[in-house]
């Protein structure tokens, strides 16, 4: 069954441009030095200033986008606030930046900043020692655990700081930007808290990660969290979205504007519950994650994508496991084991 989606008519801006979306609401696109490699953010007119819907990752390239940006594109109105969706770093990496060089502050649910700023923090080179006893309970191999430590970049050196001080978002709550209310809407399963942004007036979600046209969000256990069962809290969310109006446009922080809500809700359901089945049906005997990983997704990935990988894996398992479709089992050298019940 195709996806019943329409994109907008409009092509990307390259880094440093904007396009009007809809009234007041501009789009542009920075670069990401990774497999996807780019993301969108939005700039909110503001009465006499704007309000910035995410970020950029924080290094030369989007600075340097950003300084045309300021240069050129804002009509002389200062940034008033920062908004981030999430705390991952493509979303909040030039934030601590951003509110510095304007005296401003940031906008953030409360467990988003938490997770954003304890990560910030954590520049300990043990952070690798822990990942790694992560993964070995997933069964990779020791030429694995080194090839991640390698080349996997940690946190902190993707965001600027993250502002001590925030100013707190909880689901339901109204921000007023230009005259216009946009109502917080909470997601789970991709991020802890993540906030998109619903205008009734323009018939507009700005949805962040938690709804992509194309792709679907990752839905990983955390290296802190490992028992974590996002994919359930995933689901639920796909549920509570399916209160918003069916045409509403979105904005998404990955690939095009689309309309067409109900349909891609559809669709991320039946590709957790296709991937489910697959799992299960991967499982023919008591197996790591890291083989269960190898069955299901793409080979050839680098360290970084073989990560997220298994955390989706491990995610699924766990969900499986709470459901009572499988076991987990732990093999005296701490591997843990997945067989179908």
């Amino acid at each position: 069954m195709p996806d019943a989606i329409e994109y907008f008519e409009l092509t990307a801006p390259p880094p440093g441009e904007t396009v009007e979306v809809a009234p007041g609401v501009h789009w542009l696109r920075m670069p990401l030095p990774f497999r996807l490699n780019h993301i969108n953010l939005w700039l909110l007119e503001d009465g006499d200033g704007w309000t910035l819907v995410d970020t950029g990752i924080f290094d030369e390239v989007t600075v340097a986008a950003w300084e045309k940006i300021l240069a050129e594109k804002l009509a002389g109105r200062p940034l008033r606030r920062v908004l981030c969706t999430h705390y991952h770093p493509d979303h909040v990496g030039m934030a601590g930046w951003l509110c510095e060089r304007f005296g401003i502050g940031l906008w953030m649910t409360e467990r988003e900043w938490l997770w954003g700023r304890s990560w910030s923090l954590d520049s300990d080179p043990a952070v690798y020692d822990h990942q790694g006893i992560f993964l070995h309970t997933t069964g990779c191999s020791p030429e694995l655990l080194e090839a991640t430590h390698r080349e996997t970049p940690r946190y902190h050196t993707l965001v600027s700081p993250i502002p001590r001080a925030f100013t707190r978002l909880s689901d339901g709550d109204t921000v007023a930007i230009d005259g216009r209310d946009w109502q917080v809407v909470i997601g789970t399963g991709h991020a802890p808290e993540h906030a998109c942004l619903y205008c009734r007036d323009l018939d507009l979600l700005i949805s962040g990660d938690q709804v992509l046209p194309k792709i679907t969000p990752i839905i990983a256990v955390e290296i802190n969290e490992p028992d974590a069962n996002p994919l359930d809290d995933f689901l639920a969310s796909i549920e509570k979205l399916r209160g918003l109006p069916d045409n509403v446009d979105i904005l998404p922080s990955h690939n095009l504007p689309f309309s067409g809500l109900h349909a891609r809700l559809d669709a991320l359901r039946r590709h957790h519950d296709g991937r489910l089945d697959q799992f299960l049906e991967a499982c023919v005997r008591p197996m790591t994650a890291k083989e269960l990983s190898d069955a299901i997704f793409s080979q050839g990935l680098d360290p970084q994508n073989v990560v997220f990988a298994i955390g989706e894996t491990v995610a699924h398992l766990n969900y499986l496991c709470r459901h009572g479709s499988i076991v987990r089992e732990t093999r005296d050298d701490g591997v843990h084991l997945y067989a179908r019940r």
